[in-house]
């Protein structure tokens, strides 16, 4: 993992020492932490190991658990793909039982496979598959409940694209591209490429990506150095009966 992954510059230093030390532990501290995560939410940021203290502190305390923290941390995790930030956060969730405290119907269970299908989409890098999914009417209530109140989830998820189509593609014609960014107005399309640098073909229908180590065909060439000496008892040895 990158440091920016075990330690996001725009962590606090209150929420480091939460989360680094063993008051991580501390089921007095869910709410700094889940105060956090709505921060999270609302100013374009993500810390994973910060929301991962949650559903631990949640693992270790039942009467904590906030069905709406739990969906708002998976929500943010999608847009992590493909690192395994979505399989960390479900390997917190235990199977449990219907919590008789909460004042309203627990939308977990109805929402985790939708999440769990969406996020199968996101890994299989089926971009295309993944909006139509995500625009359907099945999904309204996860859009007007959980992702209009996320700032920047769908430029997140775009994100998601560009570092799959960066590590794959040289050149990328515009219709796929703007399939899977889900643009669908070539003004939108051009000022979101023009953004990321790349550049288009005179003719605009082919998008040109730079050149990076993951998009770079280069033959590797590995030489072995065996001295005399190794080769003569590797011999020796083989010629023995």
């Amino acid at each position: 993992m990158s440091a920016s992954w075990i330690s996001p510059p725009t962590r606090t230093e209150l929420i480091e020492n939460l989360v680094s030390g063993v008051d991580r532990y501390n089921p007095s501290n869910v709410g700094i932490l889940e105060d956090y995560l709505y921060h999270q939410i609302r100013s374009q940021e993500y810390d994973c190991l910060a929301n991962l203290a949650i559903l631990k502190l949640y693992q270790f305390n039942s009467d904590l658990y906030n069905p709406d923290v739990v969906v708002n941390i998976l929500i943010k995790a999608l847009g992590a793909s493909p690192l395994p930030d979505f399989n960390l956060c479900i390997s917190l969730l235990d199977e449990r039982s219907p919590n008789a405290s909460l004042d309203e119907p627990d939308p977990l269970p109805a929402l985790l496979p939708v999440l769990h299908g969406l996020h199968h989409l996101l890994y299989r890098c089926r971009f295309p598959a993944f909006w139509r999914a995500y625009r359907s009417d099945q999904l309204e209530s996860l859009r007007d409940n959980y992702t209009v109140e996320c700032a920047g989830f769908e430029d997140s998820i775009r994100e998601v694209v560009i570092r799959a189509v960066k590590s794959t593609f040289t050149r990328i014609g515009t219709d796929r591209l703007g399939l899977y960014l889900d643009l669908d107005s070539p003004e939108e399309l051009q000022a979101y490429v023009a953004k990321l640098g790349w550049t288009f073909n005179s003719e605009g229908t082919v998008v040109s990506i730079p050149p990076n180590p993951d998009n770079q065909i280069e033959a590797v060439v590995v030489q072995e150095s065996i001295k005399l000496p190794q080769l003569t008892k590797v011999i020796s040895q083989a010629a023995r009966p």
